[in-house]
This record gives C-alpha cells, structure tokens and sequence, in this order.
C-alpha cells in the first residue's frame, strides 16, 4: 500500500453505527488513504469508539463531543485534525474510491481553498436522498454573492482559514451552519469551487414523513441564517428571502395542480419553516445586532 496522504478526514456522527460502517469501509477501500481520520461522536455511545478501533489502520480515532450540534462538532473536529488539509464527509455517506486521493490533489494545487462536490443519492428512491448534486460541470463560486454553495457532505478546505474566519456558527444545531459559512467564506473574497471529480454518496435512510419535517427543518435554519446577517444590515437577504418564497409558491403551485407529493420536494418546507426561522434567527441575535 503506497503511504498515507498529508490529510485529515474529519466524520461527525450521531451514533448511526451501521451507516458510519460503511463510511468507514469505504474510506479503507479508496485508492490513497489518508494520514488519520477524526470521528467525532455526539452519541456519548460506547459501540462508536468501539466500530472506529476496529479502522486503526487507516489512522481512524473517536473524538468525543460533548456539545450537540453538527456545527459544534464541525468545529471540533478541526480543531482535532493534525493536517491542514481536511476531507470532511457525514456518517450517512459513502465516498469513492478517489476520494483521498482527489481532495488531497485539490488542496495541495492552492492552498487557502475550500472545495465541494457531487453528491449522489443512494437507495432505492432517488427522491428519497435530500441534499443531493449531481452537475457534471465545474464551477467556480469565488467572487459570487452565493448562499447555497457548499455541501457540507463532501468537503475539502484548508483548516487553519477556516478556524481564523470563525468556524461554523455554533448556534446553528441541525442544518444551515453550510450555507450560513460559505456565504461569510465567499464575502469575504475567499476561493470556493465545485469539482465534480470529488464525488460521494448519501444514502436513504429516512421515512417519507420524516422527509417532510426534514425540509421544514431546513427552511427554519435558512431562515436563521437570513435573520443574523440582517440584524447586520446585510441587505442581500432580501434578495434571497423573496427568491426562496418564490420557490415555495411554484412548490405548492406543483402541489395542487399535479399532485407531487410533500416528501419529494424540499421547497416545500419554505413557507412553512422560513418565517419561523427568520423570528426565531430575529430573536436570537438580537444582542449581536
């Protein structure tokens, strides 16, 4: 086996033991392997340390967590990573066999730069994987007003920038500490591309109604993204408020006219979650404000 790559793979986790088996054993199979890989467990469950010794030798070693959200342990597991270069994928994903090897290329071409990409669904049901990416074509974000360009899933960045640009904001607990980054991270002037070449899958776990609360959930923590960077004066989020609500009415237009079912489109959440997302994000920074 050739030597491991100077890179750090960082996998925040729940406890879901089976999927992160199979993110661990697909991460064993890549071509290149790389230098450790930093579990970060959130479940306090003793069978997650347990499955992460059985991978020591692809470096891999349980971090506890004691906070709880995946901002918390984004951060975290930075923090824990001995390289600068970090792939970070989700205990829900498998990754492809190039995966290492591809991010650790990315990475050592320029420093400083964050790198997305595809992310496939995989199941049964296509419709059934949220958070998914499947354009063939690269492009190139840096310099873009953008809010939704990084997926969060199939990462590769540069430890040391993000830390000093604040991490994830740790307020947010299940979803939007991505968009909510990436938009302080192209802002501020910093390099981000998509690269179709890095490619994970994210696998169907979840039931059709949890779905659907799934996308609410994802609305309100957009909506709280949109309400900090107003309480900032940021006007751009208006911008961004009025093309989401314009999503969420062709999504309930698609809804009585042909029937789609709640689950297979997550605009539907917008209506539903963004308004109480904005009071709800309105509230909690007011004393950032």
């Amino acid at each position: 086996m050739s030597d491991p790559l100077p890179v750090s793979v960082v996998i925040p986790t729940i406890g879901r033991i089976e999927r992160l088996r199979a993110c661990l054993e697909s991460i064993s199979r890549c071509d290149r392997r790389p230098s450790e890989v930093v579990v970060v467990d959130q479940s306090g469950a003793a069978d997650v340390e347990a499955l992460v010794a059985e991978f020591a030798a692809i470096g891999a070693r349980a971090v506890p967590c004691a906070g709880r959200g995946i901002s918390v342990g984004m951060n975290l597991g930075l923090r824990e990573a001995a390289h600068e270069a970090v792939l970070v994928t989700h205990d829900d994903c498998t990754v492809a066999p190039s995966w290492v090897g591809v991010g650790a290329r990315f990475m050592a071409g320029e420093p400083g730069l964050i790198v997305t990409g595809q992310v496939l669904p995989a199941g049964d049901d296509p419709l059934a994987v949220p958070s998914t990416k499947d354009d063939p074509v690269p492009h190139d974000f840096t310099g873009e007003i953008e809010s939704g360009a990084l997926y969060p899933n199939n990462m590769a960045l540069s430890r040391s920038e993000v830390l000093a640009l604040g991490g994830f904001d740790e307020r947010f607990k299940t979803a939007a500490e991505d968009n909510e980054f990436s938009y302080r991270w192209l802002r501020a002037g910093r390099p981000l591309r998509y690269e179709p070449e890095l490619v994970v899958w994210h696998h169907d776990w979840r039931s059709r109604d949890e779905l659907e609360r799934l996308y609410v959930e994802y609305w309100r923590w957009q909506g709280v993204f949109y309400a900090k960077h107003l309480r900032l004066r940021d006007m751009t989020m208006l911008r961004f408020i009025a093309r989401d609500v314009h999503y969420g009415a062709r999504a309930l237009a698609a809804r009585v006219l042909r029937g789609r079912p709640r689950w297979t489109d997550w605009r539907r959440g917008i209506l539903r979650g963004l308004p109480t997302g904005l009071v709800q994000g309105w509230r909690m920074y007011r004393a950032d404000g």
